[in-house]
């Protein structure tokens, strides 16, 4: 499962760009999308890598942002009662377990949303000109997105 988030606004970019943003459902800058470890998605991402971060997401920082940042319809947030009336797991912890694991998806469950709106990272983004690799803000961070996540929870 990854994690992409969006650290670019779209203003004078490429229409394929921003429609692939789109389909991602990502539409404002520090929006987080989790997407399944597929073919399709990956190159969506590769399509937008110059604007959004992405990487592998662990099952720790997952039931993190879900605690934090899961909302339901009507803006409510999502809770350990929720995941175990509409769920066979019992708090979020297991159901973060199951989505790292492919077992879950965020269409399983009618209700919430499928995007995390989170906080701009604490001390701000290194440079959003650059790669990672190259000690910027943005593309393929590996499991180090885990570390961006938990500065933006």
């Amino acid at each position: 499962m990854y994690a992409v988030v969006q650290v670019r606004g779209v203003v004078k970019t490429n229409r394929e760009i921003k429609d692939t943003l789109k389909m991602l459902r990502l539409h404002h800058v520090n929006h987080c999308v989790l997407v399944p470890d597929t073919p399709a998605y990956l190159g969506m991402i590769r399509k937008v890598k110059d604007f959004v971060a992405y990487g592998e997401v662990d099952r720790e920082t997952l039931a993190t942002l879900l605690r934090t940042r899961g909302r339901l319809t009507g803006d409510e947030k999502l809770t350990d009662d929720y995941v175990r009336a509409h769920t066979p797991y019992a708090d979020i912890d297991e159901f973060a377990a199951a989505l790292c694991n492919g077992e879950m998806s965020f269409r399983d469950l009618v209700e919430i949303k499928p995007v995390l709106r989170l906080h701009p990272p604490r001390k701000g983004y290194k440079t959003i000109k650059r790669t990672f690799q190259q000690g910027g803000a943005l593309g393929y961070y590996g499991p180090q997105i885990n570390d961006l996540l938990y500065k933006m929870r």
